[in-house]
C-alpha cells in the first residue's frame, strides 16, 4: 500500500484517480465491509451499503481536505450510509430502527453467511437493543479496535462522551445476556 498521503493526491488527480481507487477499494473493502455489517446485521445489506459507501467516496474525494486521517473519512460515510439505510428501511416497515435491528438480529441464525454461535446471537440481539449512539461505539470499540480519538472524529463526539457510551453499553449488554 503506498503511503496515504500519496494515495490521497493519487485520487484527486484526474488522470490518475481511476487506478488509484481501485488500490483504495482493495485496500479498505473488507475494513468497511465488516463495519456496515455489524451495523446492518445482513450480508446482502452490507454489500448494498458497501457499493453506495464506495460511490460516494469516489464522488467527494476531491473534497478530501485531509483534516482526519483516509480512514476516519470513509468509516464516517460508511456509518452515515449503514444508518441511513436501517432508518430508511424501518420506516418503510414502519418500525422503530431498534425493531428493524432486532427483526435482523432474529433472522441471524438462518443467514448462511452467518457463523456465529448462540452467543454471538445473544450479543447481536443485546446490540440491537442499545440506542444508537451507544451501540456504534461498543461496535467500533469492541470489534473494530478503533482508539476513542478515532472514534471521536468519525462520529463526531467527544471522547469523553464515547467513553460514558461504552461504559453504558458495556452495562446494558451484560444485563441483557444475564437475562438472556
Amino acid at each position: 500500500m503506498i503511503p496515504e498521503k500519496d494515495l490521497i493526491a493519487q485520487l484527486q488527480n484526474p488522470k490518475a484517480r481511476n487506478a488509484a481507487f481501485g488500490l483504495l477499494v482493495d485496500a479498505y473493502q473488507e475494513r468497511l465491509y465488516w463495519h456496515i455489517r455489524r451495523i446492518v446485521l445482513n450480508h446482502d445489506d452490507a454489500d448494498d451499503v458497501v457499493q453506495n459507501t464506495f460511490v460516494k467516496i469516489f464522488q467527494n474525494i476531491h473534497g478530501f481536505k485531509g483534516e482526519s486521517q483516509l480512514y476516519s473519512w470513509m468509516y464516517r460515510i460508511a456509518t452515515n450510509e449503514a444508518l441511513n439505510f436501517i432508518k430508511s428501511h424501518a420506516k418503510q416497515s414502519a418500525i422503530s430502527t431498534q425493531d428493524y435491528l432486532m427483526v435482523k438480529a432474529e433472522q441471524l441464525q438462518s443467514d448462511v453467511y452467518f457463523d456465529g454461535g448462540e452467543l454471538e446471537l445473544q450479543l447481536q440481539k443485546a446490540l440491537a437493543q442499545l440506542p444508537e449512539k451507544q451501540r456504534l461505539v461498543f461496535q467500533m470499540k469492541y470489534f473494530d479496535d478503533l482508539k476513542y480519538e478515532d472514534i471521536s472524529r468519525i462520529l463526531g463526539t467527544s471522547v469523553g462522551a464515547l467513553k460514558a457510551n461504552y461504559h453504558h453499553a458495556v452495562a446494558k449488554i451484560k444485563d441483557f445476556l444475564t437475562e438472556h
